[in-house]
């Protein structure tokens, strides 16, 4: 529809002008994208729309002259995507320049109302197209942004803790499903292998149940840290968890476990050779020590 090209072309700055006005008024969001970017994008926006109607028509999103516009709009709704505004945001963006656009429309072909019908229902469906376009855009990069961040929290909720020399703990919270069981294989295998670690101590005490398949996780884990060289001992083992173990008669005959994470970190010593002791000295400088308890060296 070349109508309704020449229509947008000729008038531009009008349309800019009144299309920022009319999306200022629904939604304002000077804190996160300054007006003379909003003026920026706009401009050209409407240039490719333009483009898009003159070589590809007003029909066919899918043509060779709509690539730009198409790739600013989704280059435009993915950067707001992170900068996070709303779907809402996103959606008015493109649909602001409805009512500046019939407007227009009606100025200057409403003598003939049939082409008046024809161009405001060719602008009403590309509108909606192009709005589409950015929430298709908006959408794709909010689920990339959530499972990078999932990754994140999974990286961060699996620290493994340097406890001496050559022992090493990685406190498990929550549950252990395939994807975190990955993360927490490379965490303890890079661990292992960057402070060449004899012993292992996975502590589960944060763990609220062991099943079958948590379980399978843990045996994954401790085979391929054996594989790496190191030793793993399962700290944190509770009654229930206990109970369940033996009443799905899971086989953790082979492993090491402990119920509490001290009792991992001596054997895990003693089998290195070394052992905590009281010494005197401590004793004469804190006479109070043994009643707040020993003090370990």
């Amino acid at each position: 529809m070349n109508d309704l090209a020449e229509i947008i072309s000729q008038n531009e700055d009008r349309l800019r002008t009144e299309w920022i006005g009319t999306m200022s008024a629904s939604v304002e969001r000077t804190d996160l994208i300054s007006k003379a970017e909003i003026n920026e994008q706009c401009a050209s926006i409407l240039k490719e729309i333009v483009e898009g109607v003159k070589t590809s028509g007003s029909g066919n999103l899918s043509g060779a002259g709509w690539n730009g516009a198409r790739e600013l709009l989704t280059a435009i709704s993915a950067s707001r995507a992170r900068q996070g505004f709303s779907p809402t945001d996103v959606a008015i963006f493109v649909l602001s320049l409805r009512q500046p656009l019939f407007v227009v429309i009606r100025d200057k072909v409403g003598k003939t109302p049939d082409l008046l019908f024809e161009t405001i229902g060719a602008a009403t469906q590309l509108l909606d197209k192009l709005a589409m376009i950015t929430n298709e855009a908006y959408i794709a990069t909010r689920e990339e942004l959530i499972m990078r961040q999932q990754q994140e929290l999974l990286e961060l909720s699996t620290p493994v803790v340097k406890l001496w020399d050559g022992i090493l703990a990685l406190p498990i919270i929550g549950t252990l499903d395939s994807a975190r069981t990955q993360v927490v294989m490379e965490s303890l295998l890079q661990a292992v292998v960057a402070t060449n670690s004899r012993y292992a101590i996975i502590d589960i005490t944060g763990v609220p149940t062991v099943d079958t398949l948590v379980a399978q996780h843990l045996l994954k884990t401790i085979t391929a840290a054996r594989l790496m060289g190191a030793e793993c001992i399962i700290s944190g083992v509770r009654p229930q968890i206990a109970q369940t173990i033996v009443h799905l008669g899971i086989n953790l005959e082979d492993v090491i476990t402990k119920a509490k994470l001290s009792d991992a970190f001596g054997l895990a010593l003693q089998r290195s050779g070394r052992a905590v002791v009281k010494t005197a000295a401590a004793t004469a400088a804190n006479p109070l020590s043994g009643f707040f308890g020993k003090r370990e060296e």
